[in-house]
């Protein structure tokens, strides 16, 4: 509990990949005394190196999506399947460049210029990479969302469990790319009985009123919040996905953009392909790409993915530095 004892506000921002987690954004919230995760996926290894090492002058932290092995799910039918949505944009096929994303060369890379803290998502560090991590010190969290997971990681070695609800927006952090359905409330006392490691609480959580009951009552010791900070002067949210916030009321969990379960707000593409989607990540993610990408230049949200919680319509147009204050005021 090194890091969280050192926390003055205990708010962690999340890392979501693909464009929101700015190093700004992760800067702004550990100067407001919270802690600032950067997201690791989805970056080349120049790229990774050059935010990490941005933030090195505050607390901080870098999470990592560790691999997926192939499913053997049917890609190409899928890719079919989808074809007039990728004619309606203009976008080719996307095409599978390194399953991996880069992990081990992202991993030593961490080994060799040390942060404060590594955090895992799809997975746990085993008990090898733990010790590496700790060997140059560096705290190593784990992001699970079911008890056999909070078993396995608390086996493996690490600091503190992400304890991650069904309300979360972004991708399911389940190991096995399945998407548990138990309320976070009830996880994270499954959890407590399970390990005594401290608990990050993740999922549906909007502001200080929202946390404040779990850190009294112990459930957790601290909270991790993204969609709450997508709408921020900091964030790097897209400014259709921004719009959409507060101009759609519903989400939903899909395989219909990545490959893996995620919580995003309902459109178009996710209600024609949410149901014949294999779990096939990253091999969507990147068939999908394209065509998220011309989508969102265009400022059309029926084919972008928009990953938002639960609570997405309470997301604010603030900086996140005035959130973290107003949130401290409400955990006291």
């Amino acid at each position: 509990m090194r890091l969280l004892n050192e926390l003055t506000i205990p708010i962690i921002s999340a890392p979501m990949a693909g464009g929101p987690s700015t190093p700004e954004l992760a800067a702004a919230v550990s100067r407001a005394g919270g802690l600032g995760m950067l997201a690791g996926a989805l970056l080349d290894l120049d790229a990774f190196g050059a935010k990490v090492d941005s933030l090195r002058e505050v607390r901080f932290g870098v999470n990592l999506f560790l691999p997926d092995d192939p499913s053997g799910a049917d890609v190409d039918a899928y890719a079919d399947r989808i074809a007039p949505w990728l004619e309606k944009y203009d976008a080719p096929r996307g095409e599978l460049t390194r399953r991996d994303d880069y992990y081990p060369e992202k991993f030593r890379w961490l080994v060799q210029n040390p942060v404060p803290l590594v955090s895992s998502t799809f997975g746990t560090f085993d008990a090898a990479e733990v010790a590496a991590l700790h060997d140059v010190g560096t705290e190593v969290w784990c992001t699970v969302t079911s008890v056999s997971e909070a078993e396995e990681a608390e086996a493996s070695g690490v600091d503190a469990l992400i304890v991650q609800g069904p309300e979360a927006g972004g991708h399911r952090g389940s190991f096995d790319g399945s998407a548990p359905e138990e309320p976070l409330a009830e996880l994270l006392e499954a959890v407590r009985r399970a390990s005594a490691l401290p608990r990050i609480a993740a999922g549906g959580l909007m502001d200080g009123n929202d946390v404040a009951p779990l850190l009294k009552s112990g459930a957790a010791h601290a909270a991790q919040l993204g969609t709450a900070f997508l709408n921020t002067a900091e964030a790097g949210t897209r400014p259709v996905h921004r719009e959409q916030l507060t101009a759609t009321e519903e989400t939903a969990v899909t395989r219909a953009f990545s490959g893996r379960p995620a919580r995003g707000i309902v459109n178009e593409f996710m209600r024609d392909h949410s149901g014949d989607a294999p779990l096939a990540y990253p091999d969507l993610h990147y068939l999908t790409a394209p065509m998220r990408a011309k989508a969102g230049a265009a400022g059309d949200p029926s084919a972008l993915s928009m990953w938002a919680g639960t609570g997405h319509r309470r997301a604010r147009a603030a900086s996140a530095t005035d959130l973290m204050a107003e949130w401290a005021t409400q955990l006291q």
